[in-house]
């Protein structure tokens, strides 16, 4: 991941007042990738090109202005709160971050759209000789691929989103979200004027899995998932963190087990408790850290990725969230969520008034394969407590090796740069 913009990422979040200053007015703490850091960046290395641009655009706002006669596209709201610069309230442009990235910024990204389901003109002459377009044909505000896949998953408030992929995202749409430096992302929902979405990335999805399931369960998944299926909810008490690669959330690295008492130990002989351990201790954190943002899951789970298959962990996500488990495959849920949205819009613009997305584009046929066991869900609700109170110690423990291990290095290494 480019780490070439920390030291503007730092200036912006002192400037501001630290990173839950910034992450309360933008929705997330200063990134590297996003896009205001970036615009700092460029403007500094190279201060002549960055006079010399015109317009700055995102890649959805580009796009459509290849098709508009001659105008250069807004940026939609839901992709302008993934950039670091826009207050995600008022869905304005934040003055002094703007001022800080680059002189006459203001004119150079124009300002945001009024919303996502906004007309932003006609289909220019060129698509309507060439390919056949009606004139009447409307260009609807664009987002980016994480907007456009809430879209496309036909997500409401109480649903969250999981993939089980490689890694683990779980997103879902939210009113009163919490922005934090230490939890995920929050974004404008580009199907609720009013509305939110939040969104939590995780490094340690199937590859932990995996790891598990080869140290543990004889490298298959029959073994692993009858194993997990014979254990105990609950794990007898048991709570382990798996974090084979560094973790974004929590920020830590390494394998933790402890014991009912909460006190670590070295290793569990019964393996039995590590395949049970990985698949409570994920879900855990996806309940903890969803609730920690504002996503109240109230109805439902929507659960895609190779992993959706496997009905024990899906009962283990039921259980710990209480809701039941849909699963289904939505293949380019982002491509259909921009058609979508460029449906709703239509609507809204026929009406002349903001149109319910549901009542435009209806549910999603997602089938239900998971009911929770309330028995269980009680036991989870205890074990989450405990389980937010081990990873903080874990986090804590974690910067204080950091601390320990730069300054060594630090005192190790300078007298070779004399």
């Amino acid at each position: 991941m480019d780490s070439t913009t920390t030291k503007y990422c730092r200036e912006i979040e002192n400037l501001m007042g630290g990173p839950d200053k910034v992450a309360n007015l933008t929705g997330s703490k200063c990134f590297e990738r996003f896009t205001i850091n970036q615009i700092a960046k460029i403007q500094k290395v190279n201060p002549a090109g960055y006079h010399m641009t015109e317009r700055i655009s995102l890649v959805s706002s580009f796009f459509i202005s290849l098709f508009l006669s001659g105008d250069y596209a807004s940026i939609d709201p839901s992709d302008g709160s993934g950039m670091n610069a826009m207050n995600l309230k008022s869905k304005q442009w934040i003055n002094e971050i703007l001022e800080y990235a680059g002189p006459e910024l203001h004119q150079k990204l124009a300002l945001v759209a009024p919303g996502s389901h906004v007309i932003q003109g006609s289909i220019s002459k060129y698509f309507q000789e060439r390919y056949n377009f009606p004139s009447h044909c409307s260009i609807i505000t664009a987002a980016g691929d994480n907007p456009c896949t809430l879209a496309g998953l036909k997500l409401a408030v109480g649903d969250i989103a999981i993939s089980l992929g490689t890694s683990s995202t779980v997103f879902g749409p939210l009113m009163n979200p919490q922005p934090s430096p230490d939890e995920g992302n929050i974004m404008c929902n580009p199907v609720d004027v009013d509305g939110y979405m939040g969104m939590i990335c995780y490094k340690n999805g199937a590859l932990a899995r995996e790891h598990v399931r080869d140290k543990y369960a004889n490298g298959s998944w029959d073994t692993f998932s009858t194993m997990l299926k014979e254990s105990t909810p609950g794990n007898h008490g048991n709570i382990g963190f798996y974090f084979e690669e560094n973790e974004i959330i929590p920020h830590a690295k390494g394998f933790f087990y402890f014991n009912a008492s909460d006190k670590p130990t070295e290793q569990w002989e019964d393996n039995k408790l590590h395949v049970r351990g990985i698949v409570e201790s994920q879900a855990l954190s996806m309940y903890v850290h969803a609730q920690n943002i504002g996503l109240k899951v109230t109805d439902r789970i929507l659960v895609a990725g190779g992993t959706s298959k496997n009905k024990e962990i899906l009962q283990v996500l039921s259980d710990v969230f209480g809701v039941p488990v849909y699963t289904g495959q939505q293949p380019n849920s982002a491509s259909i969520g921009a058609a979508y949205r460029a449906l709703h819009g239509v609507q809204c613009d026929i009406q002349k008034k903001f149109v319910s997305f549901k009542d435009v584009v209806g549910e999603t046929d997602f089938a239900k394969t998971a009911t929770p066991n309330m028995e269980n869900h009680a036991i989870y609700q205890k074990m989450s407590i405990r389980y937010k109170q081990l990873e903080h110690e874990l986090v804590e423990q974690h910067n204080t090796d950091t601390t320990t291990t730069t300054t060594t290095t630090t005192t190790t290494t300078a007298p070779s740069r004399l």
